[in-house]
């Protein structure tokens, strides 16, 4: 009995001796679940905000807030055309900007007649440099331009190493991705001042989130889409113009041809579109598509050796 006698005088006062730091643990913890439940709660706030009230609540139409056309460049990407067809859908006439004629003269002829709207398609040989701007600026001339789109190429997300990539196709890649999204941006961006309101909406991917093995291209190009769209939208969102990075994730590869992958979380490229577009004014850098949102929530939670490590055993299963 004394020695039970001995053990709990001495546990009790080992626990009065601790209690301070037990009592500080516990506030420490009920501190940090506190401070969790207000980011959980302010993200569901911010999830209502840009994804679902944007689309119960009727606002101005697009062209009474941005302008009457639109510039779309990277229209070979099916959520590019599907962006232009919802801006077709609001009486927005479509400037086509592209480097083959033939990708998008059929999708220019068939939103002029679904829709009563313009469209014209200007080729332009980027590669050329400086000349290529001019048959853009001859097309923009009198138009009272509310919208750019820029859409970073998807064939970038087949896994592929740097040193396997040809040097002429990086250059390629580069300019298409990098320059040429940057150029557009400044043709258009001086009729937008002088008319204080218009809109950018850079299109790109969730790889630019974090770094993915076999897709060091991918990552690069939509991470510079990414900054770039945040920065410009800092520099001239006073002067009335609305910048917008788009980070989708997954979409179905084509909108007319209903595939085994389209889902939930893999919608078709109007859908998405008709999502995304209900967001242009209200957040300048989102997913476009609350479904995604959750994606990149979860993303963001996940250590980034995980991530890494999750993206290995994928590319090597695949």
């Amino acid at each position: 009995m004394a020695a039970v006698d001995s053990f709990q005088f001495l546990y009790r006062e080992i626990s009065r001796s601790c209690s301070v730091y037990f009592e500080t643990l516990a506030l420490v913890g009920a501190l940090y679940t506190a401070s969790r439940a207000v980011i959980l709660l302010r993200d569901c706030c911010t999830l209502i905000r840009v994804h679902f009230l944007p689309r119960m609540i009727p606002s101005k139409k697009l062209t009474q807030r941005f302008g009457d056309w639109a510039v779309i460049y990277g229209a070979s990407e099916p959520v590019a055309q599907a962006y232009a067809e919802e801006l077709a859908r609001h009486g927005i006439s479509i400037i086509f900007v592209t480097q083959d004629h033939t990708s998008v003269r059929d999708i220019a002829a068939s939103l002029s007649q679904s829709y009563g709207v313009e469209t014209v398609v200007v080729l332009a040989d980027f590669s050329l440099d400086q000349a290529a701007s001019k048959p853009i600026k001859e097309a923009m001339r009198g138009k009272d331009i509310g919208f750019l789109v820029n859409c970073v190429g998807v064939s970038l997300a087949y896994p592929q190493s740097l040193i396997e990539m040809p040097e002429q196709g990086l250059l390629d890649l580069v300019n298409k991705n990098v320059a040429v999204a940057t150029l557009m941006t400044r043709l258009v961006l001086p009729g937008m001042v002088e008319r204080s309101r218009g809109a950018v909406i850079n299109i790109s991917l969730g790889a630019c989130c974090r770094p993915m093995p076999g897709r060091v291209t991918l990552t690069a190009f939509t991470g510079y889409l990414d900054n770039f769209s945040r920065a410009l939208h800092l520099e001239y969102s006073s002067k009335g113009i609305f910048v917008q990075s788009l980070i989708p994730f997954q979409i179905a590869s084509s909108g007319r041809q209903p595939s085994s992958r389209d889902g939930w979380f893999v919608p078709r490229p109007e859908v998405y579109s008709r999502h995304a577009i209900s967001t242009l004014g209200i957040s300048n850098r989102t997913t476009g598509y609350w479904p995604h949102t959750l994606q990149y929530g979860l993303m963001r939670c996940i250590p980034e050796w995980m991530w890494v490590f999750g993206s290995r055993v994928l590319i090597s299963s695949s």
